[in-house]
């Protein structure tokens, strides 16, 4: 593949002894356009990096060896506590995010982000379970990619893991397990789930705002179109499809 190396970041170190590149997290500039986005993830005060960062063209930044310890996740979880920055490889691309156009992914994007991602997992045996978004790892401080990144179209060429929709039978024996194990608090079922899935789901055990803010991250990758921050009938099918895939 063909990566821009012109830019450097000094914001980096060595990876934490004994770990692997397991993970990939995705993540968006939330910057006007690439060239803001580089400068301030090549600039030492900024303290953060990423390893590639793919432009509105399609081309892609190297800005940190992939060997090397990049500060993309920062304070981060998947199943347990872990130096998220450690095990994985962290891409940005050129998107100003929320906070200003809220715009669209283009096809020169993803298309470059594809071909990554296929390097990338070939390279490392990365299973594409491990390849989330900043908001998966991190729900109460980050919504990037965003609702408006296309996990799905990526999930169709085996890239990231999407839950397949659950036969009614299975569903069943689902919800009779649940029924079991928690009655009828469907809060208790769904932190159950998510937990197991790998989110973290401490700071929603008390607190209902908080717990809004998962559910909607969790919305924001598995159920883009309404994402609410509620559990409506869609969202609880597809969490127990997602739980059936991956734990039974």
């Amino acid at each position: 593949m063909k990566f821009i190396k012109k830019y450097q970041s000094p914001n980096f170190d060595k990876r934490k002894a004994g770990s692997s590149i397991e993970f990939i997290i995705i993540h968006y500039t939330a910057m006007k356009d690439d060239i803001a986005a580089v400068q301030h993830l090549c600039k030492k005060k900024s303290k953060v990096s990423c390893h590639f960062l793919i432009n509105k063209i399609g081309k892609i930044y190297y800005l940190v060896d992939e060997n090397k310890r990049s500060w993309h996740a920062g304070k981060s979880y998947w199943k347990k506590p872990r130096d998220l920055n450690s095990q994985s490889i962290g891409i940005e691309i050129d998107n100003s995010g929320h906070h200003i156009l809220f715009e669209n992914y283009n096809k020169n994007q993803i298309g470059s982000l594809i071909n990554l991602l296929n390097y990338l997992v070939k390279k490392y045996k990365i299973n594409p379970i491990k390849i989330l978004g900043h908001s998966d790892i991190a729900p109460y401080r980050k919504i990037d990619p965003g609702p408006k990144f296309p996990w799905k179209r990526i999930s169709k060429k085996k890239l990231t893991f999407f839950p397949k929709k659950l036969l009614k039978k299975r569903e069943k024996e689902l919800e009779r397990f649940f029924f079991k194990k928690f009655s009828k608090n469907q809060k208790k079922k769904v932190l159950f789930i998510l937990k197991g899935i790998g989110y973290d789901v401490n700071l929603a055990i008390k607190n209902d705002i908080k717990y809004r803010i998962l559910v909607k991250a969790y919305q924001m990758h598995y159920r883009q179109k309404k994402i609410s921050g509620k559990i409506d009938k869609e969202t609880y099918a597809i969490l127990l499809s997602h739980y059936n895939e991956i734990l039974t």
